[in-house]
């Protein structure tokens, strides 16, 4: 398992510069969002518009289930944007009066995966909900604190965060489990995120179905020396939320609000609270696509926005370095400070930053074409279609006029 980590810390050198530097010119013109994105055409945009309708009929056909949003922007303007209509009233509403593993706590309350009112929009309004994307946007809020200089070492210890006697299952590996471990998924602790989310066995269904979620996951004994390898952990997610507010005395949502969302011109949003009444950093969060959007051009922005350093270079370099492999596939996902970075797919030593949320969110950013796609759906029942949204971004790539010469 350790050789995944030297190959994946070898990768990320090469993967940080190629993604960062050579990319800075390019994008010296390119615009900042005010109130409202600029807009183009797909053509002015370098982007073939026969290839972006066709995946708009393809959607429109119902091919690929419930889709709500496709969103496409290049060098700082928007190039193509499609809404979709769906009535999820009639699509989920008998799963919604059932008792499932997708429906924890009240049958009308927000952790009904199946209730209209919740989902996939916060109170059938424009937010749409990000599901696991939110362990991203955390990570991002970490990174405006640590550039404030107001948040810790990423090499602390998790248990310093908690008063002593008050967590079970200690051992030493549970005592060298770090922030980064938790930000890298590789805490160590004993999960099994792997199964359907409808399986009653998968930890996370545990997590959401408890009522302090930080102390669920904090007790649960520890399965491997931390930092070993990549273990997807959506209860370590959440502990984050109780390390920053010890960190730094403020809750993670308003420290949001005050130096991530504002700077960026972020005015509307939707976070859950955990039954214990803590932000739900491992999926809660509901933004608008074209604000989640903005999020993703920060990054290609190296953390700037109109003239502010907002997160630094330094935070944006880590955080979309490959620090673990995801599996033993060559070629395949590596996984950052909770940032996705999957293979390009026109050219295998670069990678695409992403966000990835249950029913179908996916943000993501090609460097290297000053590109964001976001695409949001709400498939959640096992066994039905979904957009394939790294497919269909290979065939904007693969049809950019550029690329054809």
């Amino acid at each position: 398992m350790r050789s995944n980590l030297v190959a994946a810390r070898r990768f990320a050198l090469t993967a940080a510069l190629i993604g960062i530097a050579g990319v800075c010119e390019a994008r010296a013109q390119a615009p900042f969002p005010g109130e409202r994105w600029a807009t183009t055409t797909p053509r002015a945009a370098g982007l073939d518009a026969a290839v972006l309708d066709s995946v708009d009929a393809e959607i429109r056909a119902g091919r690929y289930g419930a889709v709500d949003r496709f969103l496409v922007i290049r060098r700082g303007r928007v190039a193509y944007d499609r809404r979709y209509i769906n009535n999820y009233d009639s699509i989920y509403g008998d799963s919604a009066r059932l008792a499932t593993t997708l429906r924890s706590h009240d049958r009308s309350g927000p952790y009904n995966y199946f209730s209209a009112w919740w989902h996939p929009y916060y109170r059938r309004g424009d937010l749409h909900t990000l599901q696991s994307v939110t362990k991203t946007v955390t990570s991002i809020v970490i990174g405006t604190a640590v550039t404030r200089g107001e948040f810790p070492s990423l090499d602390t210890p998790v248990l310093s965060f908690f008063d002593s006697g008050s967590v079970a299952n200690v051992d030493d590996r549970k005592r060298r489990m770090t922030i980064r471990h938790l930000l890298t998924m590789t805490a160590g602790i004993d999960w099994d995120e792997n199964r359907p989310y409808g399986d009653m066995a998968n930890t996370a269904i545990g997590l959401e179905a408890s009522y302090d979620w930080v102390k669920y996951t904090i007790d649960r004994p520890m399965m491997e020396e931390p930092g070993t390898r990549f273990n997807y952990n959506s209860g370590a997610s959440e502990l984050l939320a109780h390390v920053f507010r010890r960190a730094t005395g403020l809750d993670v949502e308003e420290y949001a609000a005050r130096h991530l969302f504002a700077p960026l011109g972020i005015r509307d949003w939707h976070w859950k609270r955990t039954p214990a009444g803590i932000p739900d950093t491992e999926g809660g969060l509901y933004l608008a696509s074209e604000d989640l959007a903005r999020l993703w051009y920060l990054f290609l922005r190296e953390g700037q926005w109109n003239g502010r350093q907002v997160v630094s270079r330094d935070w944006v370099r880590q955080s979309v370095a490959p620090a673990v492999a995801v599996g033993n596939r060559p070629g395949g996902a590596h996984y950052g400070l909770k940032w996705w970075l999957f293979p390009n797919p026109t050219d295998s030593t670069k990678v695409i930053w992403a966000g990835s949320g249950f029913g179908g969110q996916a943000p993501m950013a090609v460097p290297e074409e000053d590109l964001i796609v976001v695409v949001n759906q709400w498939n959640i029942l096992p066994g039905k279609p979904s957009m394939p949204v790294r497919g269909v971004l290979a065939r904007i790539l693969n049809s950019m006029p550029e690329r054809r010469r």
